[in-house]
């Protein structure tokens, strides 16, 4: 039986990730500070550990812990917490990996588009330089310490995930209810891009670099075809047969959530190009069909 460890994984993208692997006879674990609420969320059949040292040797990792950027206002202790929630596990995951007996066949390791900053309408692949932000310096600073297990010839997957959709958690859950009282619409100029990904196609990606000997370094886990805000709106009220016609200034949101709103505002028309390259197919390369598939069972 292959052997399966995960950190993040009572999370959004882990509890999917720990349900695919399970279907397919895989043992999972997953790291976690409180193992009894770990117990009553993940998946039948996932082990949570209450610690890296607790956990036993497996053949894949993936790290996927980290505060959530968008559960609340950027002051300077949470910013500190989000970069060091991130640095501690990935850090440790490397030590871990000395004290196993056999090491890892592969670590698939989380960190996001924010990694470009916000570049307007240029079109980003992996070979494209980071941001000068806050989120661009946390995920360079993430994948940096994840890199470090390439030190003991592990293979090391960086995967720079955009707008996870699904109808029940994530962005788009948090999206549906205003317009479903007639309130959706678009957020400041609108054109900023939203580089998106159905769940399907991001659990899809991770097994398929952990499952694929020749893949390594970083990846960007979005759909062929990023989307602006217009048009994702536009989109969504087209499928939910409701108006999109309304519009959140930017100043309005800065004033609610300060720092963060930076992330409504700006985008990054990021695109696969080394999944593309690497052999992997979208389900969903389509903003439509995936929004409904989504929204309309």
């Amino acid at each position: 039986m292959n052997n399966a460890l995960i950190t993040g994984g009572t999370g959004f993208i882990g509890r999917h990730l720990c349900a695919d692997l399970l279907a397919d006879g895989w043992r999972v674990q997953v790291v976690t500070r409180d193992t009894a609420k770990a117990a009553s969320v993940l998946p039948a059949g996932a082990e949570p550990v209450a610690s890296l040292s607790a956990a036993d040797p497996a053949e894949a990792v993936v790290n996927l812990a980290g505060e959530n950027l968008a559960d609340g206002r950027w002051t300077d202790a949470r910013k500190k917490e989000m970069r060091e929630s991130r640095l501690r596990i990935t850090r440790e995951l490397t030590q871990t990996f000395e004290s196993w007996g056999e090491l890892p066949q592969v670590l698939v390791s989380g960190s996001a588009v924010g990694y470009y900053g916000a570049r307007g309408a240029d079109v980003l692949d992996e070979m494209e330089r980071p941001g000068d932000e806050f989120q661009s310096e946390l995920c360079v600073a993430w994948e940096q310490a994840a890199r470090r297990a390439e030190g003991l010839d592990v293979r090391v997957c960086r995967i720079r995930t955009g707008i996870v959709l699904d109808a029940d958690e994530g962005a788009l859950a948090k999206m549906i209810t205003p317009f479903r009282f007639g309130l959706g619409g678009h957020f400041g100029t609108g054109t900023q891009y939203m580089p998106w990904i159905h769940i399907r196609d991001e659990v899809r990606a991770i097994r398929f670099l952990m499952d694929t000997p020749t893949a390594s370094g970083a990846f960007n886990l979005t759909a062929p075809r990023p989307a602006t805000n217009r048009e994702f709106t536009s989109v969504l009220g087209k499928v939910l047969h409701r108006p999109s016609f309304a519009w959140v200034p930017g100043t309005v949101l800065k004033l609610m959530l300060g720092e963060m709103a930076h992330l409504l505002l700006t985008g990054q028309r990021a695109i696969p190009d080394a999944l593309g390259k690497a052999g992997f197919k979208f389900e969903f390369e389509r903003l439509e069909p995936a929004l409904a598939d989504l929204l309309e069972r």
